[in-house]
């Protein structure tokens, strides 16, 4: 084996994830910048993609985890608040409509007995019509 493919496997085994994670970057940057011109979006869309997977990919630090969770747990808890907000006040505006669960149901039921009365009376008229006259 050569010295310059020892050089290369040590020095590939030597850099930390981070470190190859961000060569992988600055590859896929260097490669959306030549393409920038052709097709600007598809290359922002492909550097955010990258950027995410980087992310994803990288562990998270407990310096991290400490300054993001008040934020995380107050974005979760406003995005809890939104959606009870908006179940409740859609459970209001279908009430002040009529149509509730109960009402739901009776409907439902109304219908199904509809369609099963009208196939009733089909297949008598069917039969009727079908049958031998005298």
């Amino acid at each position: 084996m050569s010295d310059r493919n020892r050089d290369v496997r040590e020095t590939e085994t030597d850099r930390s994830p981070r470190q190859r994670a961000i060569e992988a970057y600055e590859s896929a940057s260097r490669s959306a910048k030549d393409s920038l011109g052709e097709a600007p979006f598809i290359a922002l869309a492909g550097g955010l993609a990258a950027g995410a997977l980087i992310a994803a990919l990288l562990p998270r630090t407990d310096s991290e985890t400490r300054l993001v969770r008040p934020t995380a747990r107050r974005v979760k808890d406003t995005a809890r608040a939104a959606y009870q907000a908006a179940r409740d006040t859609g459970e209001q505006q279908l009430n002040d409509l009529g149509l509730n669960r109960q009402k739901g149901e009776e409907t439902i039921r109304s219908l199904i007995q509809g369609v099963t009365d009208a196939a009733k009376a089909s297949a008598q008229s069917a039969l009727d019509t079908a049958r031998p006259r005298r």
